[in-house]
């Protein structure tokens, strides 16, 4: 049985804070995979700042080059939109079966509104969750308190952003360092985030 941590994202763009949190998890958990799920544009909402779905896949693609527990995964794109994770989910056990155990990653802060989720009740009962530090506002619902199915990992906290990165790359800062060199090589070859 492989056991796959989904680390869901809009990865616009995807940078080190992301490799560090994606490989602490396939080092220091019981992970033997880290799936980065590319989330897509909605058709339903065009954000000028979101790149194309394939140029958001690429860089992904690039970052994990040289990773082999580290994978993207363009899933989501075939599944039809607004889509949930519940459904993603579903999708996944379907097509990958027996073989595959899945489990989401999530920043603290997600946990925190992970109520709201559509089904979440659904998704507890199924998959594991690996939730990983963040600095964030607000407080987590009682019943994930010492949860089963939920599992803290001590990973390093990340403060970088994609939203940080995209505003000052734009503003002609130098953010080479927060980005995997392949990433940062793409990026400014495409003429991104200008």
């Amino acid at each position: 049985m492989k056991k796959v941590g989904l680390f869901f994202g809009t990865f616009n763009p995807i940078h080190i804070g992301h490799l560090i949190i994606a490989n602490h998890l396939v080092e220091f958990s019981d992970l033997d995979e880290v799936w980065f799920v590319i989330t897509p544009q909605s058709p339903f909402k065009t954000k000028q700042s979101l790149l194309e779905d394939h140029h958001r896949y690429q860089m992904v693609y690039e970052a994990v080059q040289d990773y082999d527990r580290l994978k993207p995964s363009k899933i989501e794109f075939d599944l039809p939109q607004p889509n949930y994770t519940v459904n993603t989910l579903v999708h996944l056990d379907e097509k990958y079966g027996e073989g595959h155990q899945f489990s989401l990653i999530m920043g603290e802060d997600n946990l925190k509104g992970f109520h709201k989720w559509k089904n979440y009740e659904t998704i507890l009962e199924h998959h594991f969750i690996y939730v990983y530090p963040r600095i964030s506002e607000g407080i987590i619902e009682h019943q994930f308190h010492g949860h089963p199915k939920i599992k803290k990992v001590d990973a390093p906290i990340m403060e970088i952003s994609s939203t940080f990165i995209r505003k000052a790359h734009k503003l002609g800062k130098n953010v080479r360092p927060m980005l995997p060199f392949a990433v940062w090589k793409y990026m400014d070859e495409m003429n991104f985030y200008r």
